[in-house]
């Protein structure tokens, strides 16, 4: 059995396997059937069953078994989670395992098509570095993300240190539901 940091660098290396053998088209059909399809198949269940409850309740446990160094923040409307130290991409970092291009992607690449399904869309940014956010609201729902603070306040990872570091890419998500909608800055 793999343990969990091998987990994240054999997935990590799996992602460009597949990029190579079948381009980006197989990578997100992976997934979509492999992890929004199979492997999470409860998280599909528990969010579309009870919308921002279920959010609350999969990501509440999911995040704390993983070791994540995280805040979530829920609303009637509008759920947010603020990763500080994504335990997986710091794995991948720290060891210096950088196969596939976006390790970061493949979140979208699954949550993306689960919230469709349950007709939410996600605001989203992560800076390649094991930080990221996310706002996950109903697509009826026409509000602007958050700004820094006004949601999470003094837990928001924009306003820690290093969030922005010059010349480095930042991929952000307005309303979306697909890794293709990603809007890179840098």
């Amino acid at each position: 059995m793999l343990g969990v940091y091998d987990f994240c660098g054999h997935y990590e290396w799996t992602f460009e396997w597949l990029r190579k053998r079948g381009g980006e088209a197989l990578v997100r059909q992976f997934w979509d059937e492999a992890i929004h399809e199979d492997s999470q198949s409860h998280a599909k269940e528990l969010i579309l069953k009870n919308g921002i409850e279920g959010m609350k309740e999969y990501w509440g446990h999911t995040l704390q078994d993983e070791g994540a160094g995280y805040h979530t923040t829920a609303t009637e409307s509008t759920f947010r989670i603020d990763i500080h130290e994504c335990p997986s991409k710091g794995f991948l970092i720290r060891n210096q395992l950088e196969q596939y291009h976006d390790y970061c992607d493949h979140c979208m690449g699954w949550i993306g098509p689960l919230l469709k399904r349950g007709k939410f869309v996600v605001d989203h940014q992560h800076n390649h570095r094991g930080q990221c956010w996310w706002e996950i609201r109903k697509e009826s729902d026409l509000t602007a993300p958050s700004t820094p603070g006004q949601l999470a306040g003094d837990n928001d990872v924009r306003l820690k240190p290093g969030w922005k570091v010059p010349a480095k890419p930042m991929d952000t998500y307005e309303r979306a539901n697909d890794p293709q909608d990603k809007k890179s800055a840098g």
